[in-house]
């Protein structure tokens, strides 16, 4: 797979992470998973730390991610493996 293929999924894919971190520190309401009787959200009022610990994971998975994206357009990281 070319590089910037990669480098382009990888910067969108972190940025929409940090997007919904983004939305969900301004709206007080997080995703928190999936079940089958529905989506699961998690707000600041209802669960402080839960919400705290899912903002977390989502602005660290999102970095991560666009940090990834970038250090593989600047060529010091492998590109993702496709098959």
């Amino acid at each position: 797979m070319p590089q910037y293929l990669s480098t382009l999924v990888l910067l969108i894919f972190g940025g929409g992470i940090l997007a919904v971190a983004w939305y969900g520190h301004r709206d007080g309401v997080l995703p928190a998973g999936s079940s089958f009787s529905g989506r699961h959200m998690v707000s600041r009022e209802a669960n402080f730390f839960a919400f705290y610990f899912f903002l977390a994971m989502y602005f660290a998975g999102g970095m991560a991610l666009a940090v990834w994206g970038l250090l593989c357009l600047l060529g010091m990281a492998p590109p993702l493996a496709w098959r």
